[in-house]
């Protein structure tokens, strides 16, 4: 994280401080409080903090303001009303986005910063990868499944194995795209305007665990909600589908 008493290594940005890309780091958040302190904790330390408040409860953006991080406050509901305002807020040339739950580990964000840095990739995708039983489960991980497959399936170019939380790409270029979803469908919209604009997308390994205790999944914790966001995203691959 870029704060002058973060230690970083030459691998994760923990041991001093290191020369890379410029990159900020955009977290959406609805009452994580109870994640944040070891989420903080592993992020890269030449990376910016953004943590963008989707009407927590629970003191999440005191808590990520004594952190550190610029707090952006987002009154409009859903996941992508979020992480719009979290772009709009950055500065970085390249913008990761990441899930602050404690299910994932942003010091594993470097590999796909680089890819992206590099030119090998113009969006990099984190892949989950589930090491602890009840990480993902089941109603999730089988939504999951079959939304990739629609996807991979209508559009042309485009092969997923999953709809993940993480995504990294230069920021100009995103904002670019004119993502328009302000809901669940939001990360599926920017693939699919990402691939008919011909960027090069990669997906990457990324270590997937339980999330913190005191945290409550929006999507995932419930059938309920896997529904919810199983709809939203449909519909707005058949959207695109039409205007195609």
């Amino acid at each position: 994280m870029n704060l002058e008493s973060c230690d970083s290594t030459s691998g994760t940005g923990r041991l001093g401080p290191t020369v890379g890309p410029s990159v900020d780091l955009i977290l959406p958040c609805l009452d994580e409080a109870a994640a944040l302190p070891a989420v903080f904790a592993a992020v890269p330390a030449s990376y910016r903090v953004i943590l963008v408040d989707n009407g927590s409860r629970d003191g999440s953006a005191d808590v990520a303001t004594s952190l550190g991080a610029r707090v952006v406050v987002e009154e409009r509901k859903g996941y992508g009303s979020a992480v719009n305002a979290g772009l709009l807020a950055a500065t970085a040339d390249i913008v990761a986005v990441l899930d602050c739950d404690g299910s994932l580990d942003p010091a594993e964000l470097p590999t796909l910063v680089a890819a992206v840095a590099e030119g090998t990739a113009d969006l990099a995708l984190g892949r989950r990868r589930p090491v602890e039983s009840g990480a993902w489960p089941w109603h999730a991980r089988t939504g999951n499944r079959v939304l990739a497959s629609v996807l991979s399936r209508s559009v042309p170019g485009l092969t997923l194995t999953d709809l993940g939380p993480v995504r990294v790409a230069r920021r100009v270029e995103l904002l670019a795209l004119d993502v328009r979803d302000r809901r669940s469908g939001y990360p599926v919209e920017t693939l699919i305007r990402a691939a008919m604009a011909g960027w090069r997308i990669q997906e990457h390994d990324m270590t997937y665990r339980t999330r913190a205790l005191g945290t409550t999944s929006k999507v995932s914790g419930s059938v309920r909600g896997t529904v919810v966001a199983t709809g939203d995203i449909l519909r707005t691959v058949r959207r695109h589908r039409v205007a195609a």
